[in-house]
């Protein structure tokens, strides 16, 4: 599917209600899956990743109602499934997965898409080995035969900052004797800390490190915020259209994902965080953004992690920056559903951005005027297909999306949301 974007010759004014956040929906269907007892999940996310793990829960056993929330009835203990695992787009739901299969006592495979196969799963298979699991695989890719084993407990430093691969061992470690220990580089988002500690489960965290003991989870009820992710796309826009005065309601304001508000903070944004609480363990609140002038940055080291899916966005608002920004650290970006560094590069050349690719990021040279008046590609990449919309909102010709039905996946609500403030 094509989608063309035209320039918008008004601010954007509003109220935006952020649909919920799919990382913590991955891993509340998920931990609810392995409780005993009925869990209820409020607000859960419509995306098809997040429902590519519920399915995958269902096909082991777990008895998942869909309506207004979400009701997970398990026995605690997942069944062997009676065919293959599929994924669909979903690295969330695999790498989380394989983590807790490992510790099974059946055999399962899980597969993926095309996108998702050339995903790397090595960084899993590692720790996962090293616990005495057994998978199989085609050169560190999906699919995955994960052959169930006794685990065994292990301190693992990672060379990544890596909540997937941190989720996926300490899910395995739930199943492993002795304590599993696992130390990042860099904090990497901690929902799976917070979720699991909500949960009843023997978990501990230090900095970055968190260690895990064998545990039975308690089922709970959890209510998911906004999805910040989803957020920065309108926090970008109403930061970048002139005019513009949008609040965003019930975003999830975690530390260790709102490296996009500090960044914005550093450029000179104008935002405002509005009625903040805690709920089911996250920081919440809103967010008002104004349209402002902004200038460039340096964004490294320790904040990557708590924003790598947003930095396609952000590229689109460092053009719009006084100034030069360089994002570097940002390597992992080449592991993503594309190589978003050389499309994130590639795409928005094409549209009359100043941009060089470098080995571990980019660098843009701001103010630019966003010509348009050609087609874009998304390269099956839903968060680079949102990303040229939101250029396509400043841009002087319409910017024609190749494959935009692939924004899907993550945020179907997305057109519907822009709609109501344009």
């Amino acid at each position: 599917m094509q989608k063309k974007v035209y320039k918008l010759d008004k601010g954007l004014r509003g109220n935006v209600i952020i649909p919920s956040d799919k990382s913590i929906s991955h891993r509340a269907v998920i931990f609810a899956s392995l409780a005993k007892g009925k869990s209820v999940i409020k607000n859960f996310s419509k995306g098809q990743d997040p429902l590519s793990s519920l399915n995958v829960c269902r096909a082991l056993g777990v008895d998942i109602e869909i309506g207004k929330e979400v009701i997970v009835s398990s026995s605690g203990v997942l069944q062997q499934p009676s065919s293959i695992l599929n994924c669909g787009n979903s690295g969330t739901t695999m790498r989380l997965m394989a983590g807790i299969l490992a510790g099974q006592n059946f055999n399962s495979e899980l597969i993926g898409d095309t996108s998702l196969s050339k995903r790397p799963m090595k960084r899993i298979i590692e720790p996962l080995s090293l616990m005495g699991a057994e998978i199989n695989s085609i050169d560190n890719h999906a699919p995955l035969k994960v052959c169930g084993q006794s685990l065994n407990g292990i301190n693992y430093n990672s060379k990544l900052a890596s909540a997937q691969v941190k989720s996926c061992v300490l899910l395995a470690g739930l199943f492993a004797d002795g304590k599993t220990t696992f130390t990042e580089p860099y904090l990497s988002r901690n929902h799976s800390e917070i979720l699991l500690k909500h949960m009843g489960a023997d978990i501990e965290s230090h900095n970055v490190s968190v260690s895990i003991k064998r545990s039975q989870l308690n089922p709970c009820e959890i209510e998911i915020p906004g999805d910040i992710s989803s957020a920065a796309y309108f926090i970008v826009a109403g930061l970048i259209v002139p005019n513009s005065d949008i609040i965003l309601k019930n975003v999830g304001l975690n530390p260790t994902r709102s490296g996009i508000l500090d960044v914005v903070e550093k450029m000179g944004g104008n935002i405002e965080i509005l009625d903040k609480k805690v709920v089911s363990g996250e920081d919440v609140g809103d967010i008002r953004v104004k349209y402002s002038r902004l200038k460039g940055c340096i964004i490294e080291k320790d904040i990557i992690p708590r924003l790598i899916d947003e930095l396609p966005v952000i590229a689109v608002l460092a053009s719009q920056a006084e100034g030069e920004t360089i994002i570097k650290d940002a390597q992992d970006l080449r592991n993503k559903e594309s190589d978003r560094i050389a499309a994130v590069v590639n795409e928005l050349s094409k549209i009359g951005v100043d941009i060089k690719e470098t080995v571990d990021g980019f660098i843009v040279k701001g103010v630019n005027q966003i010509r348009g008046g050609c087609e874009v590609n998304s390269y099956n990449d839903h968060r680079l297909a949102m990303s040229l919309y939101v250029a396509g909102l400043i841009s002087q010709k319409p910017i024609a999306i190749n494959g935009f039905e692939w924004v899907d996946i993550s945020f179907p609500e997305f057109l519907g949301l822009f709609k109501n403030i344009l």
